[in-house]
């Protein structure tokens, strides 16, 4: 009895579910194979991680005899699920307007022809990357600890992935792999941020890009910076408006700072300090800091029984 009485509730609470289905919502749509897969579009990533670092990231279900065929179909197996999920993708593009089924697996075929030829330009702009994380890095043993053990390599190997398909107008998927690489390395960019060479994420968690930013070439950032906009209570009346800052060639951005703006710019060879707060364009050349702020020191003198209170205050920021 106790059994069927279970049965019957459940069956009600699932009926409640299905009805409330039929509401309206846009949440309501349960149409699951023509949505983007999470799953697959991180399998797709995974395996071009492994093409762009031949050698590094070994599938282990498969023994390799020779490495170039063994390639051959990893980039083949590559190919056949990108432009599956790019054909899904496009259902969602505003730029092209609606298309047939076939029109999609056309402009898909297309996209990832493209996306494959840029491949090479996104291993030229990794090395340099992986030069720039030794070079600027002490606690760096080798370049192969780089590649394998560093968040902010991986995280700026995904967004230069997912940038090449942002440039090609594919929707969703380029942000389904930084959300990705957000979701392992703390390290959040958008696809479609621009960033120039030797770009060095130094330890990385926290740090925020956004869409708009523009970063120049040999640019350093270190935990928890923010490249920000100033506000998003326009909301969507702000899509494709410049929104967040542009950082200049030879910038170092020290922890915790936030810059924030898209009309912002921080000039050729500057220094960003730690937790600095950035709302106007800073001049070449020039060093941002933040004087100490107040702090209290007590000592107690356990023969005494004295207490002393020391108390230090600075101005909260300035500009040499």
């Amino acid at each position: 009895m106790h059994e069927l009485i279970q049965e019957s509730e459940v069956e009600k609470a699932v009926q409640t579910i299905f009805n409330d289905y039929n509401g309206g919502k846009h949440i309501d749509n349960i149409d699951i194979y023509n949505r983007p897969d999470q799953a697959e579009v991180q399998m797709i990533l995974q395996n071009l991680i492994r093409v762009i670092y031949p050698g590094h990231f070994r599938d282990r279900t498969h023994k390799i005899y020779n490495p170039k065929n063994s390639f051959a179909v990893l980039i083949e197996d590559i190919f056949y699920h990108l432009h599956k999920q790019v054909a899904i993708a496009l259902d969602y593009c505003k730029l092209r307007g609606t298309m047939t089924s076939d029109e999609r697996k056309i402009e898909s075929y297309r996209i990832c022809k493209e996306f494959f030829s840029k491949i090479p330009q996104i291993r030229e702009f990794l090395e340099t990357d992986l030069r720039a994380a030794y070079d600027g890095d002490p606690a760096a043993g080798c370049l192969d600890e780089i590649i394998l053990a560093y968040p902010g390599l991986m995280a700026t190997t995904i967004y230069r992935i997912a940038h090449e398909l942002y440039l090609l107008h594919v929707p969703v998927l380029p942000r389904l792999m930084t959300e990705y690489a957000h979701s392992k390395t703390g390290i959040d960019i958008h696809p479609g941020a621009t960033i120039g060479k030797y770009f060095f994420i130094d330890h990385g968690t926290g740090i925020v890009i956004g869409e708009t930013a523009v970063i120049g070439k040999n640019v350093k950032i270190y935990q928890g910076v923010t490249l920000g906009a100033l506000s998003t209570r326009g909301g969507q009346r702000l899509s494709g408006k410049k929104r967040h800052p542009t950082i200049q060639d030879n910038v170092t951005i020290y922890a915790g700072a936030s810059i924030l703006g898209g009309d912002t710019v921080v000039g050729e060879n500057a220094v960003i300090g730690g937790n600095a707060f950035i709302t106007r364009s800073i001049d070449a050349n020039t060093r941002v800091s933040i004087k100490n702020l107040e702090l209290d020191y007590t000592t107690t003198d356990s023969k005494k029984h004295k207490t002393t209170e020391i108390t230090q205050s600075d101005d909260w920021y300035y500009i040499i």
